[in-house]
């Protein structure tokens, strides 16, 4: 299978673990050593390291997935994402970057259906196996503001 049908792929399942679940399934989208960030794009273009999300491993992912389960108190709410189609940027060996646009909508239990996010992911993937990992997910949201707490993974 080709790197674009593989990311495909792996984008598909992604989104459909955040979006319906089980989200206990997203950490394993990615490889033991990933690092996963969210980010705005004026700190993305300044350089700036600091996330408002930031995990350097597949451990880190899992707690976040279990402080969100276990001990976060928010409003209960879903997401839906809207994906364009990955552009795939270099494609090395078993190694390919890609970058994706992205808009997710937030949907609220007692309140409206509102745009939530908007951006893009800079990935880098593995191919191993007839499947694509994240090694590397930058999220980069176009907007600095979010109007609510960051509760599940974009």
């Amino acid at each position: 299978m080709d790197a674009f049908t593989l990311i495909s792929r792996a984008q598909a399942s992604y989104v459909r673990v955040i979006d319906d679940g089980p989200i206990e399934d997203w950490p394993e989208h990615f490889t033991d050593d990933a690092f996963y960030k969210v980010t705005t794009a004026d700190n993305h273009r300044r350089g700036l390291p600091a996330g408002v999300i930031w995990a350097n491993n597949k451990a880190m992912l899992r707690d976040r997935v279990s402080a969100l389960k276990e001990a976060n108190i928010y409003e209960p709410h879903a997401y839906r994402h809207l994906l364009g189609q990955p552009a795939i940027l270099s494609e090395e060996s078993d190694t390919v970057t890609s970058e994706t646009s992205f808009v997710v909508i937030r949907i609220t239990g007692n309140g409206p259906t509102d745009v939530f996010a908007s951006g893009r992911y800079l990935d880098e993937y593995s191919l191993t196996g007839g499947k694509a990992l994240l090694t590397r997910r930058v999220v980069v949201c176009d907007s600095s503001r979010t109007d609510t707490l960051l509760v599940l993974p974009l």
